[in-house]
């Protein structure tokens, strides 16, 4: 019989390795074309974000004193810290319980599914609440840690800066598509169907390369934020 599985001693596996950058990846462009799109504070990524966010200011009341500037910019070495890991992990399982992570004991709810989904996974997130992803305002956190930042962000209106930056931003890159269209002219087409080349953006996978991305088992498809 196998071992119990040890997370702490486990080897990086380069395909899950793979797999984890591509998820991560992909969560962070849809979050971000989700702050191009919709204002942030009528933005809500969970079912339960009352819920979380109710507890995350309990947890963390140097969250919720004005001006916010713990959430504005976050402090990763004290995320990273004894007593940082110890409240976020009390905080994590108190909006889910070990059991439910687990799933030990045979069937969840569908309300304990949902709190579990949303606690087992590494995401990017932003370290500058007012800046946008990119190598030096990037880190890796759990999804539970993505949600509870981000929701606090989006209520109390720290992302504002975001979503004017992300609708600058994706203006630029519409008037700059519509000029090469219009110097290509109709462009390479291919049976009479034209060819269009899609490259993620560069600034996300200049994260990945520079990021020391580490095994994570719980892999998670993110397109039910969009």
């Amino acid at each position: 019989m196998a071992g119990k599985f040890d997370p702490n001693n486990a080897q990086n596996l380069i395909e899950i390795e793979k797999q984890f950058a591509v998820k991560a990846v992909e969560q962070a462009q849809t979050y971000w074309n989700l702050l191009e799109k919709v204002n942030p504070q009528e933005l809500k990524l969970t079912k339960i974000d009352d819920e979380i966010h109710e507890d995350a200011m309990t947890t963390f009341p140097e969250f919720a004193e004005p001006p916010h500037s713990k959430l504005v910019k976050l402090d990763e070495d004290w995320m990273k810290s004894n007593d940082g890991k110890k409240r976020w992990r009390e905080f994590m399982e108190r909006v889910v319980p070990t059991s439910a992570w687990v799933g030990s004991f045979g069937p969840l709810p569908d309300a304990t599914r949902r709190k579990s989904r949303i606690t087992t996974l590494g995401c990017l997130i932003r370290t500058d609440a007012e800046d946008e992803y990119g190598e030096k305002n990037t880190i890796f956190v759990t999804r539970i840690q993505f949600y509870c930042i981000e929701i606090a962000r989006n209520k109390l209106g720290l992302n504002q800066k975001a979503h004017e930056l992300a609708k600058e931003e994706a203006a630029k890159e519409k008037a700059k598509k519509e000029r090469e269209e219009k110097e290509k002219g109709e462009g390479e087409k291919e049976e009479g169907r034209q060819v269009m080349i899609v490259t993620p953006p560069r600034k996300f996978v200049s994260v990945v390369k520079k990021k020391n991305i580490e095994f994570c088992p719980f892999l998670y498809n993110y397109s039910h934020l969009v």
